[in-house]
Order: structure tokens, then C-alpha cells, then sequence
């Protein structure tokens, strides 16, 4: 039988009512218990929380980390804002400039056509990114959906051209490029790396996700095979498709060696290849070769800033939609 309170009555010390409702409001009101933490107590069953030193360790590991990645760039950028009357190799070393200037950069663009070099640089980029993107998204599908003799054998060539390090292959690519009359031109440079191995194999691995099922389904309703590539291939491996397209475009825009060998003209130069030039003219001046160092910089960190919400947000997209 339950028994009813009469309104505005207090509760009786000691009685079993009154130490529930204050054994309920404790529980309630204790930050302790309202707060998820990120680590497993002594004698918790929870395996998937670390314990409090191994959260500790966890973090204090990614600090030692993020500063050894990080530390390089930010004193490459404050070496760039000191001026000439400040000691860049003080130790500890100051990442804050006393008297900051932009005298550097604008001897960087005095001195070489930063513009044009970039204009190159982008031209190139864009147009190992659209190649990747189309031919490593073709080849990833027939390699990761298709059934045919032989397939075993073309892996195995994709792979054995991962081990191979670029410059053994070096020679072979640019007799390859002066043989078609591409020597010092940008189709040159843009030539090897229209398609790379590692993205094909990528690509693969995210039409290897997709299920069989739905592309036989599509077959008998007589889809062709650019039907399938359009409307059920490509919406599952989109987020593969950004990390292809976002390393296509780095790895193009980074990359010296290759620009160097083939290219002998300083008007033809890519960004890289002329920032170079420049370190070779001020080698005495690390400021201005920072300068032009954080300049190369700033369109790979813009465009990462842009898409790495579809960057990532696509690398976690899984299963077929409808």
C-alpha cells in the first residue's frame, strides 16, 4: 500500500523516505557521477578506457610528437618575419620576431617571378589531379569489381612498382619524356605522375567495399558499365576519391626532383624548382629562403583548410546508400 505525503509537510529525520529522496538528490547533484571520464577507474570493468597513466602517457606522447612536427614550421615562419639584425639561431630559439617585417618577401618577389612559377606549379596540380581521379577511380573499379584472366598478375606489377624507389626509374622517364619531344616543358613534368600505382590500389581497396550484390542487381536492371561507375560506384568511394584527390595535388605541387631534370629553362620553372633558385642566389640570406619557403606553403595549407571537412568527413563514409 502506498501512503501520500500531505503537501508542504517536512520529512521526519530517519525515516525511510527522507534518507531515499537525500541518497537521490546526492547521486543527482554529484559532478563525479554526472562526468563521463575519458579513463578507467581502479576496478572498473570498462577495457575500452585507458587507465589515468596511460591517458596521461597517450597525451604527453602526442605532445612530444605534435612538437617535433610542428616546431620546424613555426620557427621556418618566424624566421621569415626577422629581419637582419636579429640572431636566428639563438638558443632557446625565439619563434617571436622583436621587430617583425616583410622586407623578406618582398625580396622573394623582386628577385624571381613567384607568380608565373605558381601559375606553372597549379597547372600541373590540377592536372595530375584530374587524371588521378578519373584513370585510378577506372582501373580501381576493374581491379576491385571485375573478374578477368590475368588480374593476379596486373596486382603484382602495381605492387613491384611500389617498391621501386622514383629514382631508379628516373633515367627511363625522362629519355621516355625527351623521346616524345616533352623535355622542357610542363606536359613533361606533368607526364609521370598523371596516374601513380598507390592511388590505383587505393581505389580498389573502396570499390572492393561495395557490395556485389548491388552491382549484379544493376547488371540484370541493364546497366552498363559507366551506369554503374556513375550511380553506384562513385557516391560509396567519394571520400576515397578526396584523399587521392588531395595527395595527387600535394605530391604535384611539392615535388623537385623530377621539375629539375627535365625542365632546363628558369622560365618554364615550377614553384619549387625556382624557390631553389632562389636559395642558390641568397644562400647566405635564410631569411629570404624562408620567406619563399612559406610562400610555396601557403596554397597547400589554404587548400587543406578548405576541404579537410569533406576530406575527412568523406574518408568515413561506408555503405551503399539508397
Amino acid at each position: 500500500m502506498t501512503t501520500t505525503r500531505p503537501a508542504g509537510r517536512p520529512l521526519a529525520e530517519g525515516t525511510d523516505e527522507a534518507m531515499t529522496t537525500r541518497a537521490m538528490t546526492t547521486h543527482e547533484s554529484s559532478p563525479r557521477e554526472r562526468r563521463d571520464r575519458p579513463y578507467r577507474t581502479r576496478g572498473s570493468a570498462d577495457i575500452m578506457k585507458p587507465s589515468l597513466g596511460g591517458l596521461i602517457g597517450k597525451y604527453a606522447l602526442l605532445l612530444v610528437v605534435l612538437a617535433i612536427m610542428v616546431f620546424p614550421f613555426l620557427w621556418q615562419m618566424s624566421t621569415s618575419f626577422k629581419g637582419a639584425a636579429e640572431n636566428i639561431y639563438d638558443f632557446p630559439p625565439s619563434l617571436i620576431p622583436k621587430a617583425p617585417t616583410l622586407d623578406n618577401y618582398a625580396e622573394v618577389f623582386r628577385t624571381i617571378p613567384v607568380l608565373d612559377y605558381a601559375w606553372h606549379s597549379l597547372l600541373v596540380g590540377v592536372g595530375t589531379v584530374l587524371t588521378n581521379v578519373v584513370f585510378a577511380t577506372i582501373g580501381g573499379y576493374a581491379l576491385g569489381t571485375m573478374k578477368f584472366r590475368g588480374k593476379w598478375i596486373v596486382l603484382a606489377i602495381f605492387f613491384s612498382t611500389l617498391l621501386i624507389p622514383g629514382e631508379v626509374t628516373l633515367t627511363s622517364q625522362y629519355l621516355t619524356v625527351k623521346s616524345l619531344g616533352l623535355a622542357n616543358t610542363l606536359w613533361g613534368v606533368f607526364l609521370p605522375g598523371a596516374i601513380a600505382a598507390i592511388n590505383v590500389l587505393l581505389m580498389m581497396a573502396a570499390c572492393r567495399m561495395i557490395q556485389p550484390d548491388t552491382l549484379d542487381a544493376a547488371t540484370i536492371d541493364g546497366a552498363n558499365t559507366m551506369q554503374r561507375l556513375r550511380h553506384i560506384v562513385w557516391p560509396n568511394v567519394r571520400g576515397m576519391v578526396s584523399v587521392v584527390a588531395l595527395f595527387a595535388f600535394i605530391g604535384a605541387w611539392d615535388d623537385f626532383l623530377w621539375p629539375l631534370v627535365v625542365l632546363s629553362d628558369p622560365a618554364n620553372y615550377t614553384l619549387t624548382v625556382g624557390m631553389q633558385y632562389l636559395s642558390s642566389n641568397f644562400a647566405a640570406n635564410p631569411r629570404v629562403i624562408a620567406a619563399g619557403t612559406m610562400i610555396a606553403l601557403v596554397p597547400i595549407i589554404l587548400l587543406f583548410a578548405v576541404l579537410q571537412r569533406q576530406f575527412f568527413k568523406g574518408v568515413e563514409e561506408g555503405s551503399v546508400k539508397g
